[in-house]
């Protein structure tokens, strides 16, 4: 228990986990901006070499750019996995995976080209903007969104299922009613057809001709007006069920959580020491 509660040990390790993972300190403050301006100056450079005339001229300089972000990156994902007290549950959390894909393409891409546009996935790592500007109450809300749709997943799945029920039955319905030649040429494409017109996309690549069809078709419009609104009611209500306070920016040393209580001594996901 005593290890558990401690703060790395070693005075380089806890100056690190401090400079890496606080953000109330000037230098903590100072090491997240500069890590922003430069995911944002590496997915700039990643979007830069998927224009062809751009490629063509600056090829070189965007490749030199992709890799020394990418070797950055990389030693600074070392660096968190070094000073922090649990690597392990670091590497499994949604940042410690945001870091690690964000350089995995450019490795990849050493096997296949294909790979390499994937680098922008490290923009993600953008929201740690959050904690630079004292924002983590928006962390928490997000957590409150989805401790709601968590709280309203039984529901969601009875209505999405009601749903796939109906545009089956619709989608089998106007295929017979407008049959392959208006362009019906299955009940797949039919279903296809009933979850575009539900939805109210729309794309009009195919449209029924005939007055039974048409007839059809304005009423699953009306209707798809009416579906929209039942989801976000559902989440409406369990959000109205959530009460909070909001959190501390303070990380905790062993597992790197967020969203502490103000007056919290220990961490409430791994018990650690604050």
């Amino acid at each position: 228990m005593d290890k558990i509660e401690k703060k790395p040990s070693r005075p380089w390790r806890r100056i690190m986990f401090e400079i890496i993972f606080e953000a109330d300190t000037p230098a903590g403050k100072w090491f997240d901006i500069i890590l922003i301006i430069c995911i944002l100056l590496s997915v700039t450079a990643v979007m830069l070499n998927s224009v062809a005339s751009i490629n063509t001229k600056y090829h070189r300089q965007l490749l030199a750019a992709e890799w020394f972000f990418t070797v950055l990156f990389t030693v600074e994902y070392i660096f968190r996995l070094i000073c922090v007290g649990r690597p392990v549950r670091y590497a499994r959390s949604f940042f410690g995976i945001v870091d690690l894909l964000a350089i995995l393409p450019t490795y990849l891409s050493l096997f296949s080209f294909a790979s390499q546009p994937l680098a922008v996935i490290r923009v993600l790592r953008v929201l740690r903007i959050f904690r630079v500007l004292k924002l983590g109450h928006h962390t928490k809300e997000a957590a409150l969104l989805k401790n709601a749709l968590y709280a309203s997943r039984r529901k969601i799945i009875v209505f999405l299922s009601a749903v796939l029920t109906l545009v089956v039955i619709i989608g089998s319905l106007i295929y017979i009613l407008e049959g392959r030649e208006n362009g019906f040429t299955s009940i797949p494409r039919g279903v296809y057809w009933a979850i575009v017109t539900l939805t109210t996309v729309g794309y009009g690549d195919i449209s029924p001709s005939t007055g039974p069809g048409q007839f059809l078709a304005a009423l699953v419009m009306i209707l798809g007006y009416s579906i929209i609104a039942v989801p976000t009611g559902i989440v409406t209500v369990e959000l109205s069920r959530v009460q909070t306070d909001k959190p501390t920016s303070q990380v905790c040393p062993e597992c790197c959580a967020e969203g502490h209580d103000k007056d919290a001594k220990y961490c409430k996901y791994c018990g650690a020491k604050l």
